[in-house]
C-alpha cells in the first residue's frame, strides 16, 4: 500500500515493527517523533508515542514528561492503561519508587477489571522488588497468578498475604 494510503496508526505499527527486536535509537525516536508531528503538540497520542520511543530506547527521564502530558490530554482507553504502565515502570527505572507505586496502585483499582490487570500487576511486584519489598512483589505477582490457576486459589491467595508480611 502506497505510504499516503496509510492511516497514521498503520505508519506507528510499522515503525514498531522495523524496531521489533533490536534497541531502540535516534532513528526510530526520529521517526516517531517525525509521525507524531502529524498531530501536533497538543495530541495525546502523539505525545504517548513519543515517550514510549524514549522509554525504549532507555531515557526514562525523557519519557516521564511526555507520557504524563499525554495522560493529561486525554487518551482513549486502549492506550490510556499502557500510557499509565510505562509511567510507572519509567519512574521505577529512576528509583522513583513512591510516585511509581502511586500510580501502579491508581491504575490498579482503575483497571481491576480491564485487559491490562495482569500487566499492571507485573509492573507493581517489580516496583515493589526495586523498592526493597521484594516478599510484597511476590505477593502481587502471586495474587495476580492466582485466576489463572486450575485449582488452589483459596491456598495460593492465603499463601500470597502471608508471604507479603515478610519484608517488615
Amino acid at each position: 500500500m502506497p505510504e499516503q494510503m496509510k492511516s497514521w496508526d498503520q505508519r506507528i505499527d510499522e515503525v514498531w515493527a522495523d524496531a521489533s527486536g533490536e534497541e531502540v535509537g535516534a532513528e526510530i525516536i526520529a521517526r516517531i517523533d517525525a509521525l507524531a508531528a502529524e498531530r501536533g503538540a497538543d495530541d495525546a497520542r502523539a505525545e504517548f508515542e513519543r515517550a514510549g520511543a524514549r522509554d525504549s530506547a532507555g531515557r526514562p527521564e525523557e519519557a516521564v514528561p511526555l507520557y504524563r502530558r499525554a495522560l493529561e490530554l486525554g487518551l482513549d482507553e486502549e492506550h490510556r492503561p499502557q500510557a499509565v504502565i510505562q509511567l510507572a515502570s519509567s519512574l521505577r527505572n529512576l528509583g522513583e519508587f513512591d510516585a511509581a507505586l502511586d500510580v501502579i496502585r491508581t491504575e490498579e483499582k482503575l483497571s481491576a477489571d480491564g485487559p491490562y490487570r495482569d500487566a499492571v500487576a507485573a509492573v507493581h511486584a517489580l516496583i515493589l522488588a526495586s523498592a526493597g519489598r521484594p516478599a510484597q512483589g511476590l505477593s502481587v505477582a502471586l495474587l495476580a497468578l492466582v485466576p489463572h490457576l486450575p485449582r488452589y486459589h483459596r491456598s495460593m491467595t492465603a499463601y500470597a498475604h502471608d508471604i507479603a508480611d515478610a519484608d517488615a
